[in-house]
C-alpha cells in the first residue's frame, strides 16, 4: 500500500536563494496600490503551489536555467513586480518600482509527484515541507513581491 501523503517522508535540499531582476533597465517609478489591494487585514504573503509534468520537448534543456531566463525577460514587462511595497502617508502601501528582483531558490526532492497520489489537489497537506520560508518575511513591506521555488521531482 503506498504511503498516504501526510505519512510521506522525504528531504528538500535547498540552493542560496538569488535575486532575479528584470534583463532590461525598467522605469524607477511609485504605483499606488488600490483600495481593495491596500486593505489591512491583506498585508501577508500567499503560498501557492503548482505542478508540472516533464514536457517531452524539453529534452536536453535545464528547466532551472530555462525559468530563470524567462523570468528575467518576464520581470522587463511586469517591472512591479521586480519592485518593493512600501509605506506611504496614512499607511497607503505603494510599490516602488526598484528593478531589485524577486527571490527564486532551486531545490531538490527525494520524491515522486506519483508519490503524492491524489493529494496535488487543494490542500495540500505537503505544503510546509516543499516551500522555502524567507527569513524576515513575515511582513510584506520591503521584501521581493515574488518568490519562485523550483523543484524538479524524481521521474
Amino acid at each position: 500500500m503506498a504511503p498516504t501523503p501526510t505519512s510521506l517522508v522525504f528531504k528538500v535540499s535547498r540552493r542560496e536563494p538569488e535575486l532575479i531582476t528584470p534583463a532590461k533597465p525598467t522605469p524607477h517609478e511609485f504605483k499606488d496600490l488600490s483600495d481593495i489591494d491596500d486593505q489591512e487585514g491583506l498585508r501577508f504573503q500567499i503560498p501557492v503551489i503548482q505542478f508540472y509534468r516533464f514536457d517531452p520537448s524539453m529534452q536536453g534543456k535545464d528547466p532551472i536555467k530555462v525559468i530563470r531566463e524567462a523570468l528575467a525577460k518576464t520581470l522587463v514587462f511586469y517591472y512591479p513586480f521586480a519592485g518593493r511595497l512600501r509605506e506611504g502617508p496614512n499607511r497607503k502601501l505603494v510599490v516602488e518600482c526598484t528593478g531589485e528582483g524577486i527571490l527564486f531558490t532551486e531545490a531538490d526532492a527525494d520524491v515522486t509527484l506519483e508519490q503524492f497520489g491524489v493529494a496535488l489537489q487543494p490542500p495540500f497537506p505537503c505544503l510546509e515541507d516543499l516551500l522555502f520560508d524567507v527569513p524576515g518575511s513575515s511582513g510584506v513591506l520591503n521584501c521581493p513581491l515574488l518568490l519562485i521555488q523550483v523543484v524538479p521531482f524524481i521521474v
